[in-house]
């Protein structure tokens, strides 16, 4: 089989499966929905519930069913599935994308938090950050973000008109309720949600994005204005290397994958949207660094800068996204083709990130990794 083939056959396994389960999964920081963090002991207190959701997520064994974690539908699995049927179909113009995509917006207004001003959405599970205690469906602008932007991408495939009105209904959220941290030159960054004031750089180029989307569509002179002064204060903290990492807290010190992906996607976005060429020279230098960093020569995509472990679908998906945005394609399908050969499974689902270190012994002990999907709990939404 080719391999272009191959490519497009593990694409429809896939496919298969997310729309047998209906978008629905485990996620890596699910654990607090058991009934267990129901009780008055573990509902409240922010160490236990911590350290009990890492250890869920990290566990080589899957704990889920044991603890009565259901699969669920997140909203962002809705909009990343809105983005991939949208991509289909201006491949091949198959009508039951343009269907799906319809069905999966009028789920998602129906996830909307009707005590915000405009459109917003969070995750579907309540989950502990180090600094707050983040409830489910809590708006974040990382969900909201990711979101809009497939919402943006089905305007312009489909001139869906839901679809316009949601991504400038996410600006309003954006500009009403992000809190800003702003700098003496005018710079700032956006909160995570509106209940923090947390420095994370690919958090706050979501926002910026999304601005430009809104004024792409709309013209709005201020939210153009909004937007660029946001990503003014994420260049400024670009490193000499071309990267960025992931938050100015101590915690957030590392360089990883998909956070530098994300906000190299976010400026070249900007940059189209708005015709603003200022940061041009700061992109490059970023996608030459994250090219050069976050792929072997055999195509495996790392997770940080200086480490391949674990092996992450999100990030190997994001990798897949950036590089084809930035025109390697030969290095893109280099990367699929590893994802394919060591990470999918006969079911067409791709492994978690747990027990990477069994992947990591037998890698590194030169064994074919090819079939060792059956040593993971398997995460459907990856």
């Amino acid at each position: 089989m080719k391999e272009e083939e191959l490519i497009e056959c593990s694409l429809h396994r896939l496919l298969g499966f997310v729309e047998k389960e209906r978008f629905m999964g485990y996620d890596p920081y699910d654990g607090l929905t058991s009934p267990l963090f129901r009780l008055p002991v573990l509902k409240n207190n922010h160490q236990l519930r911590f350290l009990a959701q890492q250890f869920i997520k990290r566990s080589p064994i899957n704990l889920r069913p044991l603890l009565g974690i259901k699969r669920r539908l997140n909203p962002v699995s809705l909009g990343l599935g809105i983005q991939a049927y949208s991509c289909l179909y201006q491949k091949n113009k198959n009508s039951d994308y343009r269907k799906k995509v319809e069905e999966m917006i009028d789920q998602l207004v129906k996830l909307i938090p009707t005590n915000y001003t405009g459109a917003c959405w969070g995750y579907d599970f309540p989950w502990e950050a180090r600094y707050a205690s983040i409830p489910a469906y809590q708006p974040t602008v990382v969900a909201t973000g990711i979101i809009t932007n497939s919402l943006y991408i089905a305007h312009a495939t489909f001139n869906n008109t839901l679809a316009r009105e949601l991504v400038i209904k996410g600006c309003e959220f954006v500009t009403t309720h992000l809190n800003r941290t702003v700098e003496e030159d005018g710079s700032f960054c956006f909160s995570y949600s509106p209940f923090d004031r947390e420095k994370v750089f690919n958090a706050s180029m979501k926002g910026s994005r999304l601005l430009a989307q809104g004024y792409q569509l709309t013209k709005n002179p201020e939210w153009k204005n909004l937007a660029a002064q946001s990503i003014a204060w994420v260049m400024k903290h670009q490193s000499k290397e071309g990267a960025w990492i992931y938050s100015q807290r101590n915690a957030g010190q590392r360089i990883d994958n998909y956070h530098t992906a994300y906000v190299l996607d976010c400026l070249d976005e900007y940059i189209k949207c708005t015709g603003d060429l200022r940061f041009t020279e700061a992109l490059k230098k970023g996608v030459q660094f994250y090219v050069s960093h976050f792929i072997t020569k055999e195509g495996q995509p790392k997770f940080y800068n200086n480490e391949p472990w674990p092996v992450d679908c999100t990030a190997a998906g994001q990798t897949l996204l950036s590089l084809v945005r930035f025109g390697h394609i030969d290095t893109a399908k280099k990367c699929a083709l590893w994802m394919i050969h060591h990470m999918q499974s006969p079911a067409g689902n791709f492994i978690s990130e747990n027990s990477n270190h069994i992947l990591k012994k037998r890698h590194s002990c030169g064994g074919r990794t090819v079939g060792c999907w059956q040593d993971f709990p398997l995460y459907q939404n990856t």
